[in-house]
């Protein structure tokens, strides 16, 4: 019986780092990656966004600011395939001219204030279907985007 006790004791333990691994990872597709829930806000081009923690302030950024984010991004089938946060859940920061971005990310991070994060589902056409970049993601893709700060 002792011996049975301790694979269970051992599976138990095996069982219980894995679900923690799964709920800490950073780069773990959320649930609802596949398409924009019921509580996202849907613009006529298809473009879908959530507020997942609010931010201050009334300013939004323009096509000319600079800006400072920390994302991360999904096809919708969960495959993470660019992000400013370490497997340690450490963030690097990414800084960009917004008027360089994909049009999602332009429309998306002008509605948002510094502090604010989101998630957003980018329609293929608002993102790289129309652009000819090697090795970049097709067809809709989802992104946790926190705007740090801004410069207009």
């Amino acid at each position: 019986m002792t011996a049975i006790r301790r694979i269970l004791s051992i599976l138990c333990i095996a069982s219980t780092m894995a679900l923690a691994a799964c709920v800490n990872n950073p780069y773990r597709a959320p649930s609802d990656v596949s398409t924009p829930p019921w509580n996202a806000i849907i613009l006529a081009d298809g473009l879908a966004y959530r507020v997942l923690k609010p931010g201050s302030g009334n300013q939004h950024p323009t096509l000319s600011s600079i800006i400072t984010v920390n994302y991360t991004g999904w096809t919708t089938d969960g495959r993470k395939f660019d992000s400013t946060i370490n497997p340690d859940g450490s963030a690097s920061p990414a800084t960009f001219p917004l008027k360089h971005l994909i049009q999602g990310w332009q429309q998306s991070i002008a509605l948002m204030v510094s502090g604010e994060k989101i998630r957003v589902w980018i329609p293929g056409k608002l993102a790289y279907d129309k652009l000819n970049r090697p090795g970049a993601p097709h067809g809709m893709l989802v992104f946790d985007i926190e705007l740090l700060h801004f410069k207009n």
